[in-house]
């Protein structure tokens, strides 16, 4: 259809019937400003387009780049590095093309906000989360203007909507931004639009959130639901019906968590709740806002290493024991990479022989190999001779193959946790098992344990060597040293809440962990053990579709052996997880049956290890007629929901290796 053929009336017309005809062309003659043309913003001008409205003053100074995809409305391959003004205007002229258009390509400031708000029926903020001093500007404007002015912010997967109108609470007045720096501002800023903060407890990853880099996620779920707010706020204020909430008045509305909020913060961030929210919000935030690493990460720094990184940055999320993560970083050149590793045997019993770190650096290289498919590259890895065991080293060499395929496991890699809750006991289908005993590979198979008296005997055996565990004095301090309390996410240890434990047996765990008097006066008098190897070894135990054990063609012996059976269990974990299943590792038996069997003394007290020699017999029973020294990997799997809590990983730069 040409632009003559357009008819403004049949255009909107299924508007009509929640807008009247007259309504309708009422909205035709309004003009809205709308600032940045970003994630809301573009989604703001679109959806007003659609509703009718027939002027709009916009202004932007960006152009679209590949990391706007996931969200902005105008960002696409065929607007790459084009003005985001010249690629909406585009677009919402291709929709209405009698608009009248107002466009400043360079954005607002103190100088031009007068001006780009003249003539202006209503403001919406479509500013990016950090554009304080041209936000100000703006509200600033709007407030001496008379201009009525929406904001909705978006939140995780959700929208937090404040109006300022004319005779009402101002912006100034509400954030109070006023004599604070920046990183004061950011967090007033954050609190104020968002005092329910219903969209903090599900961040699965806290290192995304940089704000001293001016940098956070978002979705496009979120970003949606802000236009459509922010549009039935425009057309309430524009056509002067319905009740429309001002400032100190707020809307929170999160998608994920089900959950409609009203806020109301007389005084804005003046009021006692919000004065402890800002406290709170300092101690959380001072190392995010103080503490940024160096551009593109310190020696991985430059545009010619930056493929090299995004496949490390993928490759730190690889498994290892308690999220111990024994490696580190270093790019030589785009084509180039060495992994240092380490092992954890000076410290746990649970890598006495640095076998659990050799496993975690297989699933390392393993990730790498996945993430260089996705850039058109081979991963070559060869272990540096000559080295300690202690300090297994790699050289990773990119190599461009055209014929390379893109390894479908890649977006499962950061998705991949491990949960100790009970899982559905609905049996894993023939078909993903088969899936799960190809993604080993030729030198592995899989041993399944998957009926009730097959998971009992196991969760039996698992609850036996959960005495073991938690009565040896060697591996109390690895336990201390793994638990980060009071935290959902952790970096490099294990959250308390992901541990599998109610949190009254929780806190009981928490006054124990101080001293390993405590510790035994618990498991001597108090049958301490009992009830944590209950909720942690017993009940899961038996709650789950299988468990597994994935068995080598021959004895894994050498530095080779166990990282060739790393790469084989991330393959596994990843495809358990593509489909949607939760794993749980089972390795304690196996570490203590391979210390028995190797006559390796692990520890002082002498009945820990003759339980050990006792619970390596009842392993080698249950797998018979396998050979248990041919295990490498233990766990148990099944459907369940996502973990509450969970390990993360250490940002990239804390990755990268000191000399």
């Amino acid at each position: 259809m040409s632009t003559g053929q357009f008819d403004y009336t049949a255009a909107f017309s299924r508007n009509i019937g929640w807008v009247t005809s007259s309504e309708q062309a009422t909205l035709r003659t309004k003009r809205v400003a709308i600032a940045g043309l970003g994630g809301v913003g573009g989604s703001h001008l679109l959806t007003l387009t659609r509703l009718g409205i027939g002027a709009f003053t916009l202004a932007d100074f960006d152009s679209f780049e590949i990391a706007n995809f996931n969200r902005q409305a105008g960002a696409a391959l065929s607007t790459l590095e084009r003005k985001k003004t010249d690629a909406l205007a585009e677009r919402a002229l291709d929709i209405n093309p009698e608009l009248d258009l107002r466009i400043f390509p360079d954005g607002i400031d103190q100088g031009n906000a007068d001006d780009f708000l003249t003539g202006i029926d209503l403001y919406i903020d479509g500013l990016d989360f950090f554009a304080l001093e041209a936000r100000r500007a703006a509200f600033d404007s709007c407030s001496r203007l008379g201009v009525p002015a929406v904001t909705a912010a978006p939140l995780g997967m959700g929208a937090a909507l404040l109006n300022f109108l004319p005779g009402s609470m101002t912006f100034e007045e509400y954030f109070q931004l006023d004599g604070h720096d920046e990183e004061e501002q950011l967090l007033r800023f954050l609190l104020g639009l968002s005092p329910a903060m219903l969209q903090g407890r599900y961040l699965v990853d806290p290192t995304a959130v940089r704000l001293a880099e001016h940098r956070g996620p978002s979705t496009p779920m979120a970003c949606e639901l802000c236009s459509g707010i922010a549009a039935t706020q425009a057309l309430k204020i524009l056509l002067g019906r319905g009740k429309v909430i001002a400032a100190p008045h707020g809307l929170h509305f999160d998608a994920y968590r089900n959950q409609l909020v009203t806020t109301w913060r007389p005084g804005g961030n003046r009021n006692p709740l919000q004065q402890l929210g800002l406290m709170l919000a300092r101690r959380r935030f001072s190392q995010k806002l103080t503490s940024a690493p160096p551009p593109d990460g310190g020696k991985a720094a430059g545009a010619s290493n930056s493929v090299a990184r995004q496949i490390l940055d993928h490759a730190r999320w690889a498994p290892s024991g308690d999220n111990s993560q024994p490696w580190r970083f270093e790019i030589i050149d785009p084509h180039h990479a060495v992994i240092h590793g380490h092992d954890t045997r000076e410290h746990c019993v649970y890598d006495l022989r640095g076998h659990a770190s050799q496993l975690a650096l297989g699933t390392l290289l393993e990730t790498i190999s996945i993430a260089a498919s996705h850039h058109g590259l081979y991963a070559e890895f060869r272990a540096r001779p000559g080295l300690p065991a202690t300090s297994p080293t790699f050289d990773v060499a990119f190599l461009a193959d055209p014929n390379i395929q893109k390894d479908p496991l890649l977006p499962f890699i950061s998705e991949r946790t491990v949960q100790r809750r009970p899982l559905s006991t609905r049996p894993v289908t023939a078909s993903v098992r088969e899936q799960l005993e190809t993604a080993v590979g030729s030198e592995y198979r899989i041993v399944w344990f998957n009926d009730f008296r097959d998971r009992l005997r196991m969760a039996r055996l698992l609850f036996q060597n959960g005495g073991l565990r938690l009565t040896l004095p060697e591996a109390f301090e690895t336990h201390r040293s793994i638990i980060q309390w009071d935290s959902r996410h952790s970096e490099d240890r294990v959250p308390a809440r992901a541990v599998g434990l109610d949190p009254m047996t929780l806190q009981l765990m928490r006054w124990a962990m101080v001293s390993w008097r405590r510790v035994d006066f618990l498991n001597r008098f108090m049958g301490g053990t009992l009830i944590p190897r209950v909720e942690l070894d017993f009940i899961p135990g038996i709650a789950c579709a299988s468990h597994f054990i994935i068995m080598a063609s021959r004895p894994a012996e050498t530095l080779d052996d166990f990282v060739a059976a790393g790469r084989a269990v991330q393959r596994f974990w990843l495809t358990a997880t593509l489909h949607g299943l939760k794993l749980q590792p089972e390795m304690t038996p196996l570490i203590f049956s391979g210390y028995t069997r190797d006559n390796v003394a692990f520890s002082e007290n002498k009945h820990s290890q003759e339980l050990a020699g006792k619970l390596a017999d009842r392993l080698a029973q249950l797998v018979l007629p396998e050979k248990v020294e041919h295990a490498v990997f233990m766990g148990r799997i099944g459907a369940g929901r996502d973990p509450t809590a969970r390990s993360i990983r250490k940002p990239f730069e804390k990755l990268l290796w000191q000399e």
